[in-house]
């Protein structure tokens, strides 16, 4: 069960205890709604009605169930896969899919498509809706991903970017020209104070967060960089990009409103990555072509 716990500030005083739980977690009005007459919402250690207005300083709790397995079905999709045995198989994402099921996303994601794949030959640690999956890159996101197919394997991965000493490159293309050839963003990243489905800088329930940068080369409105995480927070890089003043290319959560037009989603690709194979302790990095829709970006662009 996953409890998550959180205080009313001004912002969320006087608002319904559902309003208010929708606005500070993931969940949904309705779903706060379900949890409140479970008994499963607590305000100040004590279950209250749906109807119940919060005060400011109120402590609210909410108790999660563990996920309902839900039916996750093997689908022919087909997958580039660059790398695979019988611990792990590396794979290539493309932008638009989903890594796995999840409200509104039920069928065509990498898990549903590893399900095809793998047959059983799946790790089960993150259970039956995440089958292998170690780490995720976002829905708009390309790029390399790594998939744990026993759960020997899955943990010593997990030791790894737990350890930071998993290898993760990007490319991206991004608003705006840099004074500085390289540098570092080294700033903690927890949600958004107010919309509690973003993520952003902050030192409040935050975790410690770097991302470094590097120049590829600079165009009239854009640049093209190289990026190379050392944590892996949610949203890591959209979030630090954007923060310094340099939003990713296409995002439309962090990014700029009504831009980009020639570009079909977000200029984010995961390019690069390394680790320990878990079974031969070999050193193994893999490293993949930007696709096509970055290249034909990239095309577009004025240089400098």
């Amino acid at each position: 069960m996953e409890r998550i716990e959180f205080k009313i500030t001004e912002f969320n005083s006087g608002e319904r205890i559902d309003k208010a739980i929708s606005e500070n977690t993931e969940l949904t009005r309705s779903a706060a709604q379900k949890l409140i007459e479970q008994n499963a919402v607590l305000v100040n250690d004590a279950p209250v009605k749906a109807n119940y207005k919060v005060k400011l300083n109120d402590t609210v709790k909410v108790n999660i169930p563990e996920p309902k397995s839900i039916e996750t079905t093997p689908e022919n999709i087909p997958l580039e896969i660059v790398y695979e045995d019988d611990w792990l198989l590396v794979v290539n994402k493309p932008k638009g899919m989903v890594v796995h099921p999840a409200a509104g996303n039920y069928s065509g994601t990498l898990v549903n498509a590893l399900l095809y794949h793998c047959k059983d030959s799946l790790s089960g640690i993150n259970g039956e809706i995440r089958p292998g999956i170690v780490h995720r890159i976002d829905k708009n996101t390309s790029g390399l991903l790594i998939v744990a197919k026993n759960d020997a394997a899955h943990i010593k991965l997990a030791q790894q970017i737990k350890e930071h000493s998993f290898t993760r490159e990007y490319e991206a293309v991004v608003h705006g020209k840099f004074k500085s050839e390289k540098g570092t963003i080294d700033l903690p990243i927890g949600r958004h104070n107010t919309d509690r489905k973003k993520m952003a800088v902050t030192n409040k329930n935050s975790r410690n967060a770097v991302t470094h940068y590097e120049v590829i080369k600079q165009y009239e409105k854009y640049t093209h960089i190289r990026l190379k995480l050392e944590t892996g927070r949610t949203h890591q890089i959209r979030v630090h990009m954007a923060y310094i003043g340099h939003p990713v290319a296409g995002d439309d959560v962090y990014g700029r409103k009504n831009t980009d037009k020639e570009l079909c989603g977000q200029c984010l690709h995961a390019k690069k990555i390394g680790f320990i194979h878990p079974k031969t302790g070999e050193y193994m990095e893999f490293d993949s072509d930007l696709p096509e829709y970055f290249r034909d970006f990239l095309s577009k662009l004025k240089p400098v």
